[in-house]
């Protein structure tokens, strides 16, 4: 193989890899609680979670707080948000995944949007 075809080839391959990650879900919310609110998104389909690393958003204010997510086309993407220390008050799957939800997870496909959604005491 020549090295010009062994670098389109590999050129390809980078592409290909890429483009399954090529697609977002945008996630819009209003808190309306009291105290500060954590938030984090976690894939139903592979190990992740947004922000990651053990972290999560925090709002503590009345404002719209958009997230863009970068995601797999077709993967399954539940929130889960609670009131700092009290885990008793939680919205989607709580904090970690650790609860069910009716109505909490999207799919990610074509750069979709989800509707506000409103965090209520």
């Amino acid at each position: 193989m020549s090295k010009l075809h062994a670098f389109v080839v590999a050129m390809v391959m980078c592409l290909l890899s890429t483009a399954a990650l090529a697609d977002s879900i945008t996630f819009k919310f209003k808190s309306n609680a009291e105290y500060s609110v954590g938030l984090e998104f976690t894939s139903q389909d592979r190990n992740h979670q947004w922000p990651g690393d053990g972290n999560a958003y925090k709002i503590d204010d009345y404002d719209t707080h958009t997230y863009k997510l970068s995601c797999i086309t077709g993967e399954n993407i539940c929130y889960g948000a609670w009131v700092e220390n009290r885990d008793d008050l939680y919205w989607g799957v709580g904090m970690d995944n650790g609860n069910h939800c009716d109505d909490c997870c999207y799919i990610c496909r074509n750069h979709s949007k989800v509707n506000l959604i409103h965090l209520n005491e």
